[in-house]
């Protein structure tokens, strides 16, 4: 009985099975161990091409890094969203001007983005809470965009107003919409149902644990958010194309009652799962590996700084390195919009998340 068992599992593994004729890059071994990190390649195949279509960058802090990389490169990266002529660097820097393609600031989670969508294409879309500090005002969208806030409400509706209209012209004129998925944790209204870029008395405003409660994100909830988000960009311009990524950075913080390091790592893989499940099958939703190749096993944590949160330089530079790469091999060379380019906002990226490390008790 055993002989027999053997001899017919032996010829069932001679047989022709599907995983006979597989590249390289199916295989541990082949494409991770005998590779040197530096080497390791055919992590993207991108379905659409980066010169076609202006560029619209929006997301978390490492939405930042993509943004500039793209801009330097002479691609179309598109700064709807312009400083005052003559604003100085250091201002505009300051005022939150070239850091995303409008001042949205960060957007963190998918439910932050539909209701910047939503703004943008809903006529009765309205989010009007307002956050006061010391007779100054503050977006609860966005509650850093003025650093010392707004001297009255009326020219904080009107600020965002044009940051609104920006954003819906870009869309509705055709572009491929960048953007980084960065956290599953919020907090927002009870009443309203409003979600906040910052859990209120951080960054700006006063918390009410009657009316403030913390949200986390399901893969489901995650997964409708985005959808609704999706259609929306789609709807506006049939042209419009979209590239999801999931930044690598860990949570500063988390509200969940959980360890910082589970917490980060559940954020993370409902992000990436629901990033690669919207994007299979779709010719217009794409998915590009960032996070995996700052946070793979094969490049050892390498590309962090000593802090293992701040992505080095190096790393980010790595990650353009692969999608230039990649891209140039599907496509052949980028059709360059503008030669000798550069971004006046080439320092550390802007992270409001990272305030919150100040509220942590010694």
């Amino acid at each position: 009985m055993f002989r027999l068992c053997a001899k017919n599992c032996a010829r069932t593994v001679n047989l022709t099975n599907p995983y006979s004729n597989l590249e390289a890059v199916a295989f541990w071994r082949k494409a991770i161990s005998e590779q040197s990190c530096f080497d390791v390649s055919g992590l993207w195949s991108p379905k659409f091409r980066f010169d076609k279509l202006p560029i619209f960058t929006a997301g978390s802090c490492f939405a930042q890094h993509f943004g500039r990389a793209l801009f330097a490169a002479g691609l179309d990266w598109i700064e709807a969203e312009a400083a005052p002529f003559g604003t100085s660097d250091e201002l505009k820097r300051r005022f939150n001007y070239g850091v995303f393609s409008t001042r949205t600031a960060n957007i963190y989670t998918t439910a932050m983005l539909r209701q910047w969508l939503e703004l943008c294409f809903e006529e009765n879309a309205s989010y009007d809470e307002v956050w006061e500090n010391n007779g100054r005002f503050f977006d609860p969208l966005r509650p850093t965009i003025e650093p010392d806030g707004f001297e009255s409400i009326e020219e904080l509706f009107d600020a965002r107003a044009v940051t609104v209209k920006a954003m819906k012209h870009a869309l509705e004129n055709g572009c491929i919409f960048v953007f980084t998925l960065g956290l599953t944790e919020s907090w927002m209204n009870k009443t309203s149902g409003m979600h906040y870029a910052a859990c209120p008395g951080t960054q700006a405003g006063n918390f009410d644990p009657t009316n403030h409660i913390f949200k986390n994100l399901t893969f489901h909830e995650t997964s409708a958010e985005l959808n609704k988000s999706i259609a929306y960009i789609r709807k506006a311009n049939g042209k419009n194309r979209v590239l999801l990524t999931v930044s690598p950075v860990p949570l500063t913080a988390t509200a969940s009652g959980e360890h910082v390091l589970t917490a980060t790592v559940r954020s993370k893989s409902i992000l990436r799962a629901v990033a690669g499940e919207i994007s299979d099958g779709r010719s217009n939703v794409d998915y590009f590996p960032s996070y995996e190749i700052i946070t793979g096993i094969p490049f050892r944590s390498m590309w962090f700084e000593p802090n293992l949160r701040s992505v080095r330089k190096e790393g980010v530079d790595f990650v353009m390195k692969n999608f230039f790469r990649e891209h140039e091999k599907a496509f052949g060379p980028l059709r360059i919009a503008k030669q000798n380019r550069h971004s006046a906002l080439e320092e550390d990226v802007v992270c409001e998340e990272a305030l919150l490390e100040a509220f942590g008790r010694a």
